[in-house]
């Protein structure tokens, strides 16, 4: 953390020399970011070792996540009183980089849009299996909340999936709610932005977390999706952002 904060304040500096002027959002925006930011050794060792001592450190209550894709920018809200062990996970994954670099695999129109396979096969197979305890459902699975993926109780690891339609159980064919799906959060910003993620590839590109048919995201990562899923949407980075107030 201490490098990234000096890394703020040289770009405070530059900003002032230049006769650059900041609101005061916009400067507490710049403050938050880099006080939740891990130095690059500290991002290294997490994403490395589950078991570091970064994985039990709980979330703050509520939390911002800032995802630029390639079609433009998602925020997110996290609230951790609805899933907090979710919301614990999530937030130090994004802290340690892990879903910087990797695709949007499984897009289903009018349903939900999935992320969450490290694009490095390395660091996808370390946390292929990491799995965390389920939280109770508190919230509904509709249009515009997230959650994390799952096979079966207490099987969550890193896969999410933002809702793009309803599905608390309203539908017949979308019971999420009842299945023990229980999101945390919704996004606040850019679900338009998720409604553009290329779907064209259904379920062939990432489906069959259930089945087990996605051996080949976690033995290549990033080459196997860009050589035969060219149109893939990407997750270019993610990180944390101001507090909501």
């Amino acid at each position: 953390m201490r490098v990234d904060m000096m890394r703020f304040v040289f770009l405070w500096v530059f900003l002032v020399i230049n006769g650059a002027t900041l609101s005061g959002c916009a400067f507490t925006t710049l403050l938050a970011a880099a006080s939740q930011a891990l130095a690059p050794g500290e991002r290294s060792r997490a994403l490395h070792d589950p078991h570091d001592s970064l994985w039990p450190q709980p979330a703050p209550s509520r939390y911002r996540v800032r995802m630029e894709t390639t079609k433009g920018i998602v925020l997110l809200e996290v609230t951790r009183a609805l899933a907090p062990r979710g919301a614990d996970r999530f937030y130090h994954l994004v802290q340690a980089g892990f879903y910087d670099n990797s695709r949007f695999f499984r897009v289903i129109s009018g349903r939900f849009a999935q992320f969450g396979i490290a694009g490095d096969p390395a660091i996808a197979k370390i946390w292929q299996n990491e799995r965390f305890p389920d939280d109770p459902v508190k919230d509904c699975n509709v249009r515009g909340t997230f959650a994390f993926a799952m096979t079966g109780p207490d099987a969550r690891t890193t896969q999410i999936y933002v809702n793009t339609g309803d599905q608390s159980g309203r539908l017949p064919w979308a019971r999420l709610d009842a299945m023990g799906f229980a999101p945390f959060g919704k996004a606040v910003e850019g679900l338009s932005v998720i409604d553009q993620l290329y779907a064209g590839y259904g379920e062939t590109s990432g489906g069959g977390m259930r089945a087990g048919h996605q051996g080949k995201l976690f033995e290549e990562g990033n080459a196997y999706l860009d050589r035969e899923f060219p149109l893939l949407d990407r997750l270019v980075r993610a990180e944390i952002v101001e507090e909501p107030k």
